[in-house]
Protein backbone atom coordinates (compact mmCIF):
# COMPACT_ATOMS: atom_id res chain seq x y z
CA UNK A 1 0.00 0.00 0.00
CA UNK A 2 1.27 3.53 -1.10
CA UNK A 3 0.07 5.06 2.07
CA UNK A 4 -3.31 6.33 4.05
CA UNK A 5 -6.11 8.75 1.92
CA UNK A 6 -5.53 12.24 3.27
CA UNK A 7 -8.43 14.92 3.89
CA UNK A 8 -10.48 12.00 5.92
CA UNK A 9 -11.13 14.66 8.81
CA UNK A 10 -12.65 16.77 6.02
CA UNK A 11 -14.42 14.62 4.51
CA UNK A 12 -16.17 12.67 7.93
CA UNK A 13 -17.26 16.52 8.17
CA UNK A 14 -18.89 16.58 4.68
CA UNK A 15 -20.61 13.26 5.90
CA UNK A 16 -18.92 11.21 3.23
CA UNK A 17 -18.40 7.89 3.45
CA UNK A 18 -17.78 6.02 0.19
CA UNK A 19 -20.18 2.93 -0.50
CA UNK A 20 -18.63 -0.30 -0.74
CA UNK A 21 -15.23 0.70 -0.15
CA UNK A 22 -13.62 -2.48 0.29
CA UNK A 23 -15.43 -4.32 -2.30
CA UNK A 24 -14.76 -1.57 -4.94
CA UNK A 25 -11.16 -2.23 -4.31
CA UNK A 26 -10.80 -6.07 -4.67
CA UNK A 27 -13.08 -5.78 -7.71
CA UNK A 28 -10.38 -3.57 -9.19
CA UNK A 29 -6.86 -4.87 -7.67
CA UNK A 30 -6.99 -7.86 -11.17
CA UNK A 31 -6.95 -5.40 -13.69
CA UNK A 32 -4.54 -2.94 -11.59
CA UNK A 33 -2.21 -6.36 -11.27
CA UNK A 34 -2.34 -7.33 -14.88
CA UNK A 35 -1.80 -4.10 -16.01
CA UNK A 36 1.76 -3.88 -13.82
CA UNK A 37 2.05 -7.58 -14.91
CA UNK A 38 2.36 -6.02 -18.89
CA UNK A 39 4.61 -3.15 -17.36
CA UNK A 40 1.61 -0.54 -17.89
CA UNK A 41 0.11 1.87 -15.68
CA UNK A 42 -3.44 1.09 -15.72
CA UNK A 43 -6.05 4.01 -16.35
CA UNK A 44 -9.56 3.96 -14.49
CA UNK A 45 -12.20 6.46 -14.90
CA UNK A 46 -13.94 7.58 -11.82
CA UNK A 47 -17.16 8.94 -13.93
CA UNK A 48 -19.15 10.02 -10.55
CA UNK A 49 -16.53 11.62 -8.66
CA UNK A 50 -17.99 13.21 -5.76
CA UNK A 51 -15.72 14.38 -2.97
CA UNK A 52 -13.20 11.56 -4.14
CA UNK A 53 -13.89 8.71 -1.70
CA UNK A 54 -13.71 5.82 -3.67
CA UNK A 55 -10.48 7.39 -5.62
CA UNK A 56 -8.73 8.64 -2.71
CA UNK A 57 -8.41 4.86 -1.77
CA UNK A 58 -8.15 3.37 -4.85
CA UNK A 59 -4.79 5.49 -5.44
CA UNK A 60 -3.68 5.04 -2.00
CA UNK A 61 -4.04 1.15 -2.30
CA UNK A 62 -2.69 1.30 -5.81
CA UNK A 63 1.30 3.60 -6.13
CA UNK A 64 0.59 2.64 -10.03
CA UNK A 65 -2.89 3.27 -11.04
CA UNK A 66 -4.25 6.48 -12.73
CA UNK A 67 -7.48 7.89 -12.09
CA UNK A 68 -9.50 10.29 -14.33
CA UNK A 69 -12.35 12.24 -11.91
CA UNK A 70 -15.29 13.34 -13.55
CA UNK A 71 -17.78 15.50 -12.01
CA UNK A 72 -20.27 17.88 -13.56
CA UNK A 73 -20.71 19.78 -10.52
CA UNK A 74 -17.61 22.27 -9.91
CA UNK A 75 -17.76 22.97 -6.07
CA UNK A 76 -17.49 18.91 -5.78
CA UNK A 77 -14.77 18.81 -8.47
CA UNK A 78 -12.91 21.32 -6.85
CA UNK A 79 -13.26 19.95 -3.36
CA UNK A 80 -12.11 16.29 -4.90
CA UNK A 81 -9.09 17.82 -6.59
CA UNK A 82 -7.60 19.55 -3.20
CA UNK A 83 -8.27 16.55 -1.26
CA UNK A 84 -6.13 14.88 -3.91
CA UNK A 85 -3.64 17.11 -3.65
CA UNK A 86 -0.82 14.11 -2.74
CA UNK A 87 -2.06 12.08 -5.98
CA UNK A 88 -1.87 15.25 -8.28
CA UNK A 89 0.80 13.29 -10.51
CA UNK A 90 -2.09 10.49 -11.32
CA UNK A 91 -5.10 11.93 -10.94
CA UNK A 92 -7.00 14.08 -13.60
CA UNK A 93 -9.71 16.26 -12.63
CA UNK A 94 -12.44 16.90 -15.56
CA UNK A 95 -15.69 19.00 -15.35
CA UNK A 96 -18.42 17.59 -17.22
CA UNK A 97 -21.30 14.91 -17.52
CA UNK A 98 -20.55 11.38 -16.68
CA UNK A 99 -21.67 10.96 -20.70
CA UNK A 100 -19.35 13.10 -22.39
CA UNK A 101 -17.30 11.18 -23.77
CA UNK A 102 -15.37 13.65 -26.00
CA UNK A 103 -14.50 15.26 -22.91
CA UNK A 104 -13.38 12.05 -20.95
CA UNK A 105 -11.44 10.86 -24.11
CA UNK A 106 -10.06 13.98 -24.60
CA UNK A 107 -7.94 14.42 -20.69
CA UNK A 108 -6.97 10.35 -20.75
CA UNK A 109 -3.54 9.35 -20.53
CA UNK A 110 -1.06 9.68 -23.83
CA UNK A 111 -0.64 6.11 -23.44
CA UNK A 112 -4.22 5.18 -22.81
CA UNK A 113 -5.06 3.12 -25.80
CA UNK A 114 -4.98 -0.49 -27.20
CA UNK A 115 -5.13 -2.12 -30.75
CA UNK A 116 -7.95 -0.35 -31.17
CA UNK A 117 -7.94 3.34 -29.78
CA UNK A 118 -8.17 5.07 -26.34
CA UNK A 119 -8.85 2.16 -24.04
CA UNK A 120 -9.34 1.73 -19.83
CA UNK A 121 -8.78 -0.44 -17.46
CA UNK A 122 -11.64 0.30 -15.78
CA UNK A 123 -14.85 2.92 -14.65
CA UNK A 124 -16.30 3.06 -11.31
CA UNK A 125 -20.07 4.90 -11.44
CA UNK A 126 -21.22 5.26 -8.61
CA UNK A 127 -24.90 6.75 -9.67
CA UNK A 128 -27.20 9.15 -7.57
CA UNK A 129 -26.89 12.24 -6.34
CA UNK A 130 -24.03 12.58 -4.09
CA UNK A 131 -23.32 12.99 -0.23
CA UNK A 132 -22.20 16.59 -0.73
CA UNK A 133 -25.47 17.81 -2.24
CA UNK A 134 -27.58 15.98 0.40
CA UNK A 135 -26.20 17.51 2.72
CA UNK A 136 -25.39 21.38 1.76
CA UNK A 137 -28.53 22.98 2.70
CA UNK A 138 -28.52 25.88 -0.06
CA UNK A 139 -29.01 23.54 -3.05
CA UNK A 140 -32.30 21.85 -2.79
CA UNK A 141 -31.92 18.39 -2.47
CA UNK A 142 -32.88 17.51 1.09
CA UNK A 143 -36.84 18.06 1.60
CA UNK A 144 -35.36 18.18 5.67
CA UNK A 145 -33.81 21.72 5.10
CA UNK A 146 -35.59 24.62 3.52
CA UNK A 147 -34.02 25.86 0.48
CA UNK A 148 -34.27 27.06 -2.47
CA UNK A 149 -35.06 24.38 -5.35
CA UNK A 150 -32.25 24.09 -7.53
CA UNK A 151 -31.26 20.29 -7.33
CA UNK A 152 -28.89 20.54 -10.14
CA UNK A 153 -25.92 18.61 -10.16
CA UNK A 154 -24.25 21.70 -12.15
CA UNK A 155 -25.57 24.75 -11.02
CA UNK A 156 -24.48 26.67 -13.81
CA UNK A 157 -26.49 25.62 -16.10
CA UNK A 158 -30.12 24.12 -17.21
CA UNK A 159 -33.38 25.05 -15.53
CA UNK A 160 -34.15 24.50 -11.73
CA UNK A 161 -36.46 21.95 -10.03
CA UNK A 162 -38.43 25.45 -9.21
CA UNK A 163 -38.19 26.32 -12.52
CA UNK A 164 -39.67 22.66 -13.37
CA UNK A 165 -42.96 23.40 -11.68
CA UNK A 166 -43.27 26.70 -12.63
CA UNK A 167 -43.39 25.51 -16.09
CA UNK A 168 -44.05 21.76 -17.03
CA UNK A 169 -47.86 21.33 -17.67
CA UNK A 170 -50.03 19.59 -15.40
CA UNK A 171 -49.54 16.19 -17.39
CA UNK A 172 -45.64 15.96 -17.65
CA UNK A 173 -45.51 16.79 -13.73
CA UNK A 174 -47.65 13.86 -13.17
CA UNK A 175 -45.38 11.88 -15.55
CA UNK A 176 -42.17 12.14 -14.07
CA UNK A 177 -43.78 12.43 -10.53
CA UNK A 178 -44.93 9.15 -11.44
CA UNK A 179 -42.49 7.55 -13.63
CA UNK A 180 -39.46 8.76 -11.69
CA UNK A 181 -40.69 9.05 -7.99
CA UNK A 182 -43.28 6.21 -8.55
CA UNK A 183 -45.73 8.42 -6.70
CA UNK A 184 -49.10 7.00 -6.47
CA UNK A 185 -50.18 10.71 -5.83
CA UNK A 186 -48.48 12.09 -8.70
CA UNK A 187 -51.79 13.15 -10.61
CA UNK A 188 -53.28 15.13 -7.43
CA UNK A 189 -49.95 16.35 -6.51
CA UNK A 190 -49.42 17.80 -9.93
CA UNK A 191 -52.99 19.25 -9.87
CA UNK A 192 -52.00 20.78 -6.78
CA UNK A 193 -48.35 22.59 -7.95
CA UNK A 194 -50.51 24.14 -11.06
CA UNK A 195 -53.39 25.65 -9.05
CA UNK A 196 -51.05 27.10 -6.94
CA UNK A 197 -48.38 28.35 -9.09
CA UNK A 198 -51.05 30.64 -10.55
CA UNK A 199 -50.93 32.95 -6.91
CA UNK A 200 -47.82 31.26 -5.08
CA UNK A 201 -45.54 29.55 -7.02
CA UNK A 202 -43.72 26.69 -5.54
CA UNK A 203 -40.07 27.75 -5.44
CA UNK A 204 -38.62 26.52 -1.79
CA UNK A 205 -38.66 23.36 -0.28
CA UNK A 206 -40.64 23.76 2.40
CA UNK A 207 -43.49 25.39 0.55
CA UNK A 208 -43.31 21.58 -1.68
CA UNK A 209 -43.09 19.77 1.66
CA UNK A 210 -46.10 22.01 2.86
CA UNK A 211 -47.94 21.01 -0.55
CA UNK A 212 -47.39 17.60 -0.47
CA UNK A 213 -49.14 17.44 3.49
CA UNK A 214 -51.84 19.07 2.43
CA UNK A 215 -52.58 16.96 -0.94
CA UNK A 216 -51.80 13.17 0.47
CA UNK A 217 -54.27 12.05 2.28
CA UNK A 218 -53.28 11.56 5.93
CA UNK A 219 -53.50 7.42 5.52
CA UNK A 220 -51.11 6.96 2.74
CA UNK A 221 -48.79 9.32 4.79
CA UNK A 222 -48.32 6.73 7.56
CA UNK A 223 -46.15 4.06 5.68
CA UNK A 224 -43.44 4.60 2.71
CA UNK A 225 -41.34 7.10 4.47
CA UNK A 226 -41.18 10.84 4.17
CA UNK A 227 -43.59 12.20 1.54
CA UNK A 228 -41.20 14.26 -0.33
CA UNK A 229 -39.15 11.47 -0.65
CA UNK A 230 -40.36 10.19 -3.89
CA UNK A 231 -41.04 13.40 -5.47
CA UNK A 232 -38.19 14.87 -4.69
CA UNK A 233 -36.38 12.04 -6.52
CA UNK A 234 -38.34 12.49 -9.26
CA UNK A 235 -37.87 16.43 -9.65
CA UNK A 236 -34.09 15.48 -9.01
CA UNK A 237 -33.88 12.98 -11.84
CA UNK A 238 -35.77 15.72 -14.38
CA UNK A 239 -33.38 18.60 -13.54
CA UNK A 240 -30.62 16.86 -14.06
CA UNK A 241 -31.75 14.08 -16.74
CA UNK A 242 -30.36 11.38 -14.66
CA UNK A 243 -31.64 8.62 -16.66
CA UNK A 244 -30.62 9.87 -20.15
CA UNK A 245 -26.90 10.06 -18.59
CA UNK A 246 -27.23 6.46 -17.41
CA UNK A 247 -28.44 5.49 -20.74
CA UNK A 248 -25.60 6.76 -22.54
CA UNK A 249 -23.09 6.28 -20.09
CA UNK A 250 -23.28 2.50 -19.54
CA UNK A 251 -22.95 1.24 -23.29
CA UNK A 252 -20.28 4.19 -24.02
CA UNK A 253 -17.66 2.92 -20.68
CA UNK A 254 -18.15 -0.41 -21.88
CA UNK A 255 -16.92 0.63 -24.89
CA UNK A 256 -13.98 2.07 -24.07
CA UNK A 257 -12.59 -0.83 -21.70
CA UNK A 258 -9.51 -2.81 -23.04
CA UNK A 259 -9.90 -6.53 -23.42
CA UNK A 260 -9.80 -7.71 -19.05
CA UNK A 261 -10.87 -4.31 -18.08
CA UNK A 262 -13.34 -4.41 -15.50
CA UNK A 263 -16.24 -2.01 -15.29
CA UNK A 264 -18.59 -1.17 -11.82
CA UNK A 265 -22.01 0.36 -11.32
CA UNK A 266 -23.53 1.43 -8.47
CA UNK A 267 -27.21 1.82 -8.39
CA UNK A 268 -29.68 3.28 -5.68
CA UNK A 269 -33.06 3.01 -6.95
CA UNK A 270 -34.61 0.47 -9.75
CA UNK A 271 -34.52 2.94 -12.80
CA UNK A 272 -31.09 2.85 -12.56
CA UNK A 273 -30.51 -0.39 -11.95
CA UNK A 274 -32.84 -1.77 -14.76
CA UNK A 275 -30.86 0.31 -17.44
CA UNK A 276 -27.40 -1.45 -16.06
CA UNK A 277 -29.20 -4.70 -15.98
CA UNK A 278 -30.54 -4.27 -19.08
CA UNK A 279 -27.22 -3.49 -20.79
CA UNK A 280 -25.03 -5.61 -18.66
CA UNK A 281 -27.02 -8.92 -19.76
CA UNK A 282 -27.34 -8.15 -23.89
CA UNK A 283 -23.25 -7.55 -23.59
CA UNK A 284 -22.66 -10.85 -21.74
CA UNK A 285 -25.13 -12.89 -23.90
CA UNK A 286 -24.12 -15.07 -27.13
CA UNK A 287 -24.17 -13.51 -30.41
CA UNK A 288 -24.69 -16.60 -32.25
CA UNK A 289 -28.19 -16.19 -33.47
CA UNK A 290 -30.96 -18.23 -31.83
CA UNK A 291 -30.90 -22.15 -32.79
CA UNK A 292 -27.53 -22.61 -34.13
CA UNK A 293 -26.23 -25.65 -32.70
CA UNK A 294 -22.51 -24.05 -32.13
CA UNK A 295 -21.27 -20.82 -30.89
CA UNK A 296 -20.05 -19.03 -34.40
CA UNK A 297 -16.23 -17.81 -34.25
CA UNK A 298 -16.61 -14.04 -33.10
CA UNK A 299 -20.03 -14.08 -31.92
CA UNK A 300 -19.66 -15.17 -28.13
CA UNK A 301 -20.83 -12.72 -25.06
CA UNK A 302 -18.19 -9.72 -25.00
CA UNK A 303 -18.57 -9.71 -21.39
CA UNK A 304 -18.62 -11.85 -18.20
CA UNK A 305 -19.99 -11.08 -14.84
CA UNK A 306 -17.87 -10.70 -11.96
CA UNK A 307 -20.82 -10.48 -9.65
CA UNK A 308 -23.19 -12.73 -9.39
CA UNK A 309 -26.45 -10.68 -10.55
CA UNK A 310 -26.73 -7.43 -8.28
CA UNK A 311 -24.76 -7.43 -4.45
CA UNK A 312 -26.07 -5.51 -1.78
CA UNK A 313 -24.14 -3.88 1.30
CA UNK A 314 -23.93 -5.88 4.42
CA UNK A 315 -25.62 -5.07 7.67
CA UNK A 316 -22.48 -4.05 9.01
CA UNK A 317 -22.01 -1.35 6.17
CA UNK A 318 -25.26 -0.01 6.18
CA UNK A 319 -25.12 0.12 10.19
CA UNK A 320 -22.17 2.06 9.23
CA UNK A 321 -22.92 4.08 6.13
CA UNK A 322 -27.01 4.55 6.09
CA UNK A 323 -26.66 5.34 2.37
CA UNK A 324 -25.61 2.30 1.44
CA UNK A 325 -29.19 0.79 2.04
CA UNK A 326 -30.90 0.84 -1.23
CA UNK A 327 -27.35 0.43 -3.29
CA UNK A 328 -26.97 -2.60 -6.22
CA UNK A 329 -23.98 -2.92 -7.53
CA UNK A 330 -22.78 -4.98 -10.78
CA UNK A 331 -19.55 -5.51 -12.08
CA UNK A 332 -18.64 -7.18 -15.45
CA UNK A 333 -15.19 -7.76 -17.01
CA UNK A 334 -14.35 -7.85 -20.77
CA UNK A 335 -13.66 -11.26 -22.62
CA UNK A 336 -13.64 -10.66 -25.83
CA UNK A 337 -11.70 -7.91 -28.07
CA UNK A 338 -12.91 -4.68 -28.94
CA UNK A 339 -13.58 -4.01 -32.10
CA UNK A 340 -12.94 -0.60 -34.63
Amino acid sequence: MAGEPDADRAAARAGHVPVFLDRTIDLFRPVVDAARAEGRRPVIVDGTLGLGGHSSHLLAEFDHLRIVGVDRDPEALEMATRRLTAYRDRFTPVHARFDDFDRIVENLPADARDEVGPAIDGVLLDLGVSSMQLDVADRGFAYSVDSPLDMRMDPTTGPTAADILAEYTRDDLSRIFRVYGEERFARQIAAAVVRRRDHDPVRTSSQLVELLYDTIPHGARRTGGHPGKRVFQALRIEVNAELEAVENAVPGYLDLLRRGGRAVFMAYHSLEDKIVKRELTARTASRTPAGLPVELPGHGPEFESVTRGAEKASQAEIDHNPRSASVRVRCVRRIDGRTP
